[in-house]
């Protein structure tokens, strides 16, 4: 479609606004170029379901009085850090963040819910750019243990930006659900408008013990470590008092497993060989499991000689038997795209959703874990959203910068 066409469409969608009622002035205002275009590109280009819809998102700005909406209504979830815009991303969209409590419903109505939810909204679209139309939701669930209360919260909040705010979400993460929203999301998500949008997500996932890579970072981790220093230095440190095993540790730290397990033989009485030691870290050890080492030592050579032959007797060998059809189990072959190096050549499709929805998170972390500061969130408020503290300030600027120039 080309910008005539689409200009001519906006033009339609105007005009029959118009037909239907004149606009105010802050209607005119607020149907934009920009604005009809959502409307447009939401309905599938088709006129009159534009109009009708953006009719509709007019009709509730003036009832539930978007313009007479001031910050000074509320001064305690301004307080708590209920609802508020951290910031702005890499690209300039702002990012809003919802902690609402769970018993927020207890003392509070669905209008004034409502009404907190716009005044944020507004305060995002305010801060916007010239070139931005889409912002950035985080609704941090962490609050709630209902999931059927959360459930009934989010989906009004979608519903309101689908019908009133169309085309301008971005992106909208759930952090730490309760446990069965997630269950009750997938048999809803079907019919939400915005559910493609919407992503959970866990802060445990992101913890910073999780993300470093050094084994001493973690208390657990560090103590479960080999430290050579907590040993005399010697050949071999020790020895088990057990006459089955040994444990001996070695001083070069370029294999994986410094340490090897023996079966060498320190009793008097020695019994089958004695030298049977497993030198590689890799080596199999049957110092645990065998029978012979929970045997006394005046029984072994039975138990050795029954786990060796079995009680049913052989058949006796008739002709020679050709080992060479025997079909011996298959070793998979290594391969490169099992081993370490292939997390480097990993393609996106090869990605699990889980890793997506993390990526996807991870530019939007940094807003989540900054601390709430009230008077910040009020200096990025134009009026008349600020209240009167952004009606009189600037006011006073301008008087003391008169001031100043008399002098």
């Amino acid at each position: 479609m080309t910008k005539k066409d689409q200009k001519d469409k906006v033009e339609a969608v105007l005009n029959l606004l118009r037909k239907q009622a004149p606009l105010t002035l802050k209607q005119e205002k607020f149907c934009s170029i920009g604005c009809v275009e959502r409307f447009l590109k939401v309905r599938g280009e088709n006129v009159k379901k534009a109009a009708k819809q953006l009719r509709a998102c007019l009709s509730w700005r003036d009832c539930i009085s978007i313009d007479n909406l001031i910050a000074d209504e509320f001064s305690t979830e301004l307080a708590d850090g209920l609802a508020f815009v951290s910031g702005l991303d890499d690209d300039s969209r702002p990012v809003m963040i919802f902690r609402i409590r769970q018993d927020y419903h207890k003392f509070h109505s669905q209008k004034q819910f409502t009404r907190l939810l716009v005044f944020t909204l507004e305060v995002a679209r305010q801060s916007m750019a010239k070139d931005v139309d889409q912002f950035v939701l985080l609704f941090d669930a962490s609050f709630h243990s209902s999931a059927s209360a959360f459930m009934n919260l989010y989906l009004a909040t979608l519903k309101i930006i689908a019908d009133y705010y169309p085309a301008q979400l971005h992106r909208a993460f759930v952090i730490d659900p309760p446990s069965l929203f997630s269950y009750l999301w997938k048999g809803v998500k079907a019919f939400v408008e915005l559910s493609q949008l919407t992503t959970l997500v866990s802060s445990l996932d992101f913890e910073e013990s999780l993300e470093c890579n050094d084994f001493t970072f973690n208390p657990r981790a560090s103590s479960l470590r080999y430290d050579p220093s907590s040993v005399p230095s010697s050949a071999k440190v020790g020895a088990c008092s057990s006459s089955r095993f040994s444990f001996t540790v070695a001083h070069h730290f370029d294999s994986v497993k410094p340490w090897y397990l023996s079966l060498t033989d320190t009793s008097a009485s020695k019994v089958g060989p004695t030298n049977a030691s497993l030198v590689g870290p890799n080596a199999r050890s049957f110092s645990f499991a065998s029978p012979a080492a929970r045997t006394p030592r005046d029984n072994i050579k039975a138990v050795v000689r029954k786990s060796f032959f079995p009680s049913t007797p052989l058949p006796q060998k008739t002709h020679k038997f050709d080992h060479s059809k025997i079909k011996q189990p298959r070793t998979p072959k290594p391969s490169f795209l099992q081993s370490p190096a292939s997390l480097f050549f990993r393609k996106e499709c090869h990605v699990s959703k889980t890793d997506r929805c993390r990526e996807s998170f991870i530019p939007f972390l940094r807003f989540y874990r900054r601390p709430y500061d009230e008077m910040t969130y009020r200096s990025k408020m134009k009026p008349p959203l600020g209240g009167l503290i952004s009606i009189i300030s600037p006011q006073l600027k301008r008087r003391h910068m008169s001031v100043s120039q008399r002098f």
